[in-house]
C-alpha cells in the first residue's frame, strides 16, 4: 500500500471508533518529532510515538508501543518482559515498514495488523490530547487519548517508558 491509502486506512480506522480527531498534514521533513513540536507548536507532553520493537531471535516477535515523545521507552526491561523475548529492539525501518506499511516518522497506533499487540504508556492516558503519527510521515492526528482504553488489542501498561532527564 503506498502512502494515501495507508492515510485512508488509519481515518477509516478512527471514523470506526467513533472519537472526534484531527488531521495535521505535516512536511515528512519535520516528520520527526522533536522538529514536528519545534516547527507546529506542539508541547512534546503532548505528542506520542508509536514505536515498532522486534525480539532479535527466530521466530520474531514483534509489538507496537506508545509513549510520550517525554519519556523513554523500557526495552530492555518492560518491553522485554512483554515479548518473553531474550533481547529485543526497534524494528529495523525495513521490517517496521513491512510489518505495518508505514515509515517511522509516520507510524500510527491506528490501523495496525490486528494481531500486533498495541501496549500504551500510562501516562499517555493522562494527556487531554496527543498527537500521532497518521500513517505516514506527511500526517499527524490528534486525539484524546481515552481512545486507547477503548480499542481491542491494547494493553495499558505502567511504566512502560520513564521520564526522560532533562
Amino acid at each position: 500500500m503506498g502512502d494515501r491509502e495507508i492515510e485512508q486506512a488509519v481515518r477509516d480506522h478512527l471514523d470506526a471508533l467513533g472519537e472526534p480527531y484531527e488531521v495535521l498534514p505535516c512536511d515528512p521533513a519535520l516528520a520527526d518529532t522533536a522538529a514536528f513540536c519545534a516547527h507546529y507548536g506542539i508541547a512534546p507532553e503532548h505528542s506520542a510515538n508509536c514505536i515498532i520493537v522486534a525480539s532479535r531471535r527466530e521466530p520474531k516477535r514483534y509489538c507496537a508501543c506508545l509513549a510520550l515523545a517525554t519519556t523513554r521507552l523500557d526495552v530492555n526491561k518492560t518491553v522485554k518482559r512483554l515479548l518473553d523475548a531474550g533481547r529485543v529492539s526497534f524494528a529495523p525501518p525495513d521490517e517496521t515498514r513491512s510489518l505495518t506499511g508505514m515509515e517511522i516518522g509516520g507510524v500510527t497506533p491506528f490501523a495496525l495488523p490486528d494481531d500486533l499487540p498495541l501496549y500504551v504508556d500510562r501516562r499517555v492516558l493522562e494527556a487531554p490530547i496527543v498527537w500521532v503519527g497518521g500513517g505516514s510521515r506527511s500526517l499527524k492526528i490528534g486525539i484524546a487519548p481515552v481512545i486507547f482504553s477503548r480499542m481491542p488489542n491494547v494493553t495499558v501498561i505502567d511504566d512502560l517508558a520513564a521520564p526522560i532527564d532533562r
